[in-house]
């Protein structure tokens, strides 16, 4: 993308603040792991750097459930913003005894908008030992439970909550999106 994901502004509001603003009214504890701690302290979070560092995504979820002062973890990336707080809330009724918690859309797992304890942290190191670092390359070691769309669609039946931005294109998309939804209102 060429800038901080977190940083891209969806109707004047970056992607990082529309997310902090949502789990202000959602959790007790908010983390931020970065390698670029000094363009979030203007939040009241909790700011850590990566663990384990050139990890990518497993690297940054290892770390923020390391840091974690709970034993569960609703971690999400920085490029979402259209989270939805019910979906959410749902997602955290569903942990019983498991160790993941991961919605499924049409288009796969969402690991990155799932919840973690930190049972994974042994299996997240081990896999990362063996050169793997895509997310779910660990989910074989522990205990997942798979939400199906069909279970929380209603909560979110544009299912927008999974959208995020990579590309210029996809952020192009994402603001069509955003005034496409708002002449519907």
């Amino acid at each position: 993308m060429g800038e901080n994901k977190a940083f891209i502004q969806i109707d004047g509001t970056p992607i990082i603040e529309r997310t902090y603003l949502l789990f202000k009214t959602l959790f007790s504890e908010i983390m931020i792991v970065t390698n670029e701690t000094e363009s979030f302290m203007n939040f009241e979070a909790k700011i850590h750097r990566d663990l384990i560092p050139d990890r990518g995504a497993l690297g940054g979820l290892y770390s923020g459930i390391f840091y974690a002062s709970s034993l569960y973890a609703f971690c999400v990336a920085c490029d979402m913003p259209f989270l939805k707080g019910p979906v959410i809330q749902y997602i955290l009724n569903q942990i019983e005894d498991h160790d993941v918690i991961v919605p499924k859309t049409k288009d796969g797992l969402q690991p990155l908008h799932a919840i973690y304890s930190k049972n994974c942290l042994a299996p997240i190191l081990t896999t990362m030992e063996q050169g793997k670092y895509k997310i779910t390359d660990f989910y074989p070691r522990v205990n997942v439970k798979t939400i199906e769309e069909n279970e929380f669609r209603s909560l979110d039946p544009t299912m927008e909550s999974f959208i995020n931005v990579n590309t210029p294109t996809e952020l192009l998309l994402m603001k069509t999106h955003t005034t496409s939804y708002e002449n519907e209102k």
